[in-house]
């Protein structure tokens, strides 16, 4: 082959090179996500999607169990988180043990849903609205079916003159196989404690105040891992009041899991710092009571809101980051 020749075939593989990079000899980086112009609608559910304080788990085989309040606490199963099937309650036949923080009432609250060693753990509040007299307890079953779930036992309470609210739990796993619950709800805020992972139940006295904004709202904590961070999501405002509900769905971060937690402009949560994630917009009213699923396809943002109607609904939306580190939904 001739020089010249050599110097026609170079030229036109540098050429074919740029046109594949676009006109460039280096691709340009892919930008980094951003938050969306406008808040997202959930997801289009289909089926029994009419809960409130869901909790999402995926099964070992591969399809999701749900749970939410009401009496004896209520099952939902689905094979493509999509639509969703009712799945009869976790204790049917009643749990006489809660009655003495709910006034006689059957209906249980914001339960909690994980899967460790083989089996379905489930942290889940007996209460009353505006009362403080609450106690989370914990129940556990080989398969989450309806009725095969055993109590484990109280693990935390609050009574009335206390300065917390025994509701809203949260466990968190950390790498090393500590067991941390997160809870609470109005009063002095957001709390934490140690527990023990034979049991599933309280370890030691100590209780660690994550987040607070003094006399104004917050609670449903939600705690998990991304990255180098641990995100704490709550909620702000007002729930239970259908379409008229101002809940809102925050997050701050901290390098620890108990904290101290921040949100985007440094303002620690114990300060009432606290970065809006999802708030109402046109027909979905109070988005609130936050969890996160880690699924296969990447992490989502579960949680409830009100439609214009004042029914309670599931809402499902992708969680993204942004080059800081900061979650979104989409």
């Amino acid at each position: 082959m001739s020089p010249s020749t050599t110097r026609r075939a170079v030229a036109v593989a540098a050429a074919l090179i740029l046109a594949a990079a676009g006109g460039c000899a280096t691709a340009e980086p892919a930008a980094a996500p951003a938050a969306p112009a406008t808040p997202p609608d959930p997801a289009f559910l289909l089926g029994d999607a009419g809960v409130h304080d869901p909790t999402l788990v995926k099964k070992p085989d591969g399809g999701y169990l749900l749970a939410h309040t009401g009496a004896g606490l209520q099952l939902r199963t689905s094979t493509d988180r999509n639509t969703f099937t009712q799945a009869g309650a976790v204790f049917p036949g009643g749990a006489p043990w809660t009655t003495a923080y709910t006034k006689g009432s059957a209906d249980l609250w914001a339960p909690d849903l994980s899967f460790h060693n083989g089996e379905y753990h489930l942290y889940y509040s007996a209460s009353t609205f505006g009362s403080n007299h609450s106690a989370i307890f914990l129940a556990t079953s080989p398969t989450g079916a309806s009725g095969s779930w055993k109590h484990r036992g109280l693990v935390v309470e609050s009574r009335s003159g206390g300065d917390f609210n025994a509701i809203d739990p949260n466990l968190y796993v950390d790498d090393a196989g500590n067991w941390r619950l997160t809870f609470g709800s109005f009063w002095t805020g957001i709390k934490q404690i140690e527990l023990d992972p034979t049991t599933g139940l309280r370890r030691g006295d100590t209780m660690t105040g994550l987040a607070t904004r003094g006399d104004t709202a917050i609670e449903a904590p939600y705690l998990v891992k991304h990255g180098d961070y641990y995100y704490l999501w709550v909620s702000f405002d007002a729930c239970c009041k259908g379409a008229a509900s101002t809940y809102r769905t925050m997050v701050g971060r901290s390098t620890s899991p108990d904290g101290p937690f921040a949100d985007v402009n440094g303002t620690p949560m114990t300060a009432g710092g606290g970065t809006e994630i999802l708030a109402g917009h046109g027909s979905v009213h109070g988005p609130g009571h936050p969890a996160v699923l880690a699924d296969t396809d990447g992490e989502y943002l579960v949680y409830h809101y009100y439609a214009d109607s004042g029914s309670p609904h599931l809402g499902i939306n992708p969680i993204g980051y942004d080059a800081a580190g900061w979650p979104f939904v989409h």
